[in-house]
């Protein structure tokens, strides 16, 4: 079996939630690692794990980083990492798979699923390794994980969306 290792320089995690119901706020978590234990050319038998530093959270925004390391929010001194372990992965059609696992967030497990677009694998023509990629979307509800913190507008609604959007586009390589 191969020595897979995520590329961190050739990867990112981003994610949006809706702000004052009109516009979108995005972000990204900038330190997070996958360990990927299988074949690639059998992905329905492979494990994935996904560990993020909630610290490295980026906004572009230090008071709204700030606020959703706050306890308001993922409460990083006492949360500091947020966990998602696949439990079943599915073979949609040739490159797309759902990934079903345990999400963990401020200490609540819950089961989510995500689509995943499998890139395929080429060789680096620099480093003569492999190379995998893999682009995942999905959706959550924030509030099963306790972050329910709140603002009603004036105008009616709220201020932060309940829904967040997660995208990310991964590279392994892939060494054997």
């Amino acid at each position: 079996m191969a020595n897979v290792s995520l590329d961190k320089v050739h990867s990112g995690l981003h994610f949006e939630v809706k702000h004052m119901m009109v516009s979108k706020a995005k972000g990204e978590f900038q330190d997070f690692d996958i360990t990927f234990d299988g074949d690639f050319e059998n992905l329905e038998a492979a494990n994935v794990k996904v560990t993020i530093d909630v610290s490295s959270i980026e906004t572009n925004n230090e008071d709204r980083n700030g606020h959703l390391k706050s306890a308001d929010f993922f409460e990083v001194e006492k949360f500091p990492t947020i966990s998602f372990e696949s439990t079943n992965i599915k073979k949609v059609n040739d490159d797309e798979f759902e990934v079903t696992g345990d999400l963990t967030i401020k200490g609540v497990t819950k089961t989510e699923t995500f689509k995943v677009e499998y890139n395929g694998i080429a060789k680096d023509p620099m480093q003569g390794n492999m190379i995998a990629g893999a682009d995942v979307e999905g959706k959550i509800n924030r509030e099963d994980y306790g972050l329910t913190w709140n603002a009603t507008l004036e105008t009616g609604g709220v201020l932060v969306g309940r829904d967040i959007k997660v995208r990310g586009g991964f590279e392994f390589v892939v060494e054997s």
